[in-house]
């Protein structure tokens, strides 16, 4: 494996007991605090659920990074974290679940709020566009939603954090031909969902 780039920052973390966001456990927090949301976002699908989760990753980060022996890169044991505090909570509170998309490509970079998503372009539209755009967007936030949580964590690595496959395969700890089949069943269902959604959005 190669050098994990967060391996100095870790190893000041492991040096140091956990007694609140301060030095090290700050840089660490600022450096995963947009990647953690995104991805609880994007699994539990809403803002409230995804705070809660986020929070809990970094609990589960914080209590547990003495236990972290580098046999991975550091980033994918924090979207293993994630990914398993998103799945916990929306079993939990399945009821709760509201769908909602603001966008398709994510925002980068200081200042960005909430999911970190970005419209390029919608001031120039006329409000009947931007309407249309926004009904599309959300039915396709509500077929991802309708995927299996594995299916769903899967594709949020793949799609949203931009994660190789053999990322993925670190992070989730399964196999890479595990991460293939199940990205290929995840597009058979999105294709299933959306098919009618595209062609009713840009023929009808």
């Amino acid at each position: 494996m190669k050098s994990d780039p967060d391996k100095d920052l870790v190893a000041r973390c492991q040096e140091t007991p956990a007694t609140g966001l301060e030095g090290s456990f700050r840089d660490l927090y600022e450096q995963y605090k947009d990647r953690v949301y995104n991805v609880c976002y994007r699994i539990t699908g809403n803002h409230t659920d995804a705070l809660d989760a986020a929070q809990e990753t970094f609990g589960i980060l914080f209590r547990k990074i003495g236990e972290f022996r580098y046999e991975s890169k550091f980033s994918s044991w924090v979207y293993r974290i994630a990914v398993n505090a998103s799945i916990d909570l929306k079993r939990r509170v399945s009821s709760r679940w509201v769908a909602s998309l603001d966008g398709l490509r994510e925002v980068e970079g200081p200042g960005s709020e909430g999911p970190g998503l970005e419209l390029a372009g919608e001031a120039a539209e006329t409000p009947d566009r931007v309407a249309g755009r926004h009904e599309l967007e959300e039915e396709i936030q509500h077929a991802i939603l309708r995927l299996s949580p594995k299916m769903r964590a899967i594709t949020v690595l793949r799609y949203i954090e931009g994660l190789s496959y053999e990322e993925i395969s670190q992070s989730l700890q399964i196999s890479l031909g595990t991460v293939k089949s199940r990205l290929a069943r995840a597009h058979q269902a999105l294709d299933r969902e959306l098919t009618p959604v595209l062609d009713k959005h840009y023929l009808g």
